[in-house]
C-alpha cells in the first residue's frame, strides 16, 4: 500500500469573506447562501492523488470574528500554507488579509500564501460593485510572494484551482525520501524546521 502524505491548510480571513463557502464547494460542490458563520474552526479532509503519490490535505476553516482571533494561532500552527479570503466587494477584508500576512509571516515562514478574491459573482452579476482590484492584489501578492486567484463558490469558478495550486507547490517543495529494509517510500519537506502532523 502506497504511503499517504499530509499538508496542513489553513483559512484566514474577516467574517463573511468566503472561507467556508470556498472549503464548502470544494469537498461537497455544493453550495448555500445560508452558510453559518464557523465558531472557532471547522477541520476537514480531503485525500487527492497528484504526481503519483496520494496526498492527504488537511484543511482548517477558521472563524473570521475578531473574539476568536487569538486562537488562530494554534490552527494555523505548523500549516505549509495558507489560503487567506477576501471579498472582492469589502475593502476591508482585504486588509484583514494584510494583517493575517504578516502574522504568518512572523510565525510561520515557511508557510506559502495564496490569497483568494470570492464572490466574483456579485461582480459579474452586477449585483454589487468591485471594491478591491485585481491589480492591487497581483501587485500585493508579488511584494510577499504569494499567489492570487479570484473565486466564486457559488459557481465553483477556479475553486479546484486553487487547492490543486497549493498540492503542486507542495509536491514540488518536496522530495522523495525512501526508507526501511522494504524501500518505503515518504515525502520529506525540505524545510529545516521540524515537521510536525496536522
Amino acid at each position: 500500500m502506497q504511503e499517504k502524505t499530509y499538508l496542513k491548510v489553513v483559512l484566514l480571513g474577516k467574517v463573511n469573506s468566503g472561507k467556508t463557502c470556498l472549503v464548502t464547494r470544494y469537498i461537497t460542490r455544493s453550495f448555500s447562501e445560508e452558510t453559518p458563520s464557523t465558531i472557532g474552526a471547522a477541520f476537514c479532509r480531503k485525500d487527492i492523488y497528484i504526481q503519483g503519490r496520494n496526498l492527504s490535505l488537511a484543511i482548517w476553516d477558521t472563524a473570521g470574528a475578531e473574539r476568536y482571533q487569538a486562537m488562530s494561532a494554534m490552527y494555523y500552527r505548523s500549516a505549509r500554507a495558507a489560503i487567506l479570503c477576501y471579498d472582492i466587494t469589502d475593502n476591508i477584508s482585504f486588509d484583514k488579509v494584510k494583517f493575517w500576512v504578516d502574522q504568518l509571516k512572523a510565525a510561520e515562514p515557511d508557510c506559502r500564501i495564496y490569497l483568494c478574491g470570492t464572490k466574483l459573482d456579485l461582480i459579474e452579476e452586477a449585483v454589487q460593485p468591485r471594491e478591491v482590484q485585481t491589480k492591487t492584489v497581483v501587485n500585493y501578492c508579488r511584494d510577499i510572494g504569494g499567489d492570487v486567484f479570484e473565486t466564486s463558490s457559488k459557481r465553483g469558478y477556479n475553486v479546484d484551482k486553487v487547492f490543486e495550486k497549493i498540492a503542486e507547490d507542495f509536491m514540488k517543495s518536496s522530495s522523495i525520501v525512501t526508507t526501511g529494509s522494504k524501500g518505503d517510500v515518504r515525502l520529506e519537506h525540505k524545510s529545516t524546521e521540524k515537521k510536525s502532523c496536522c
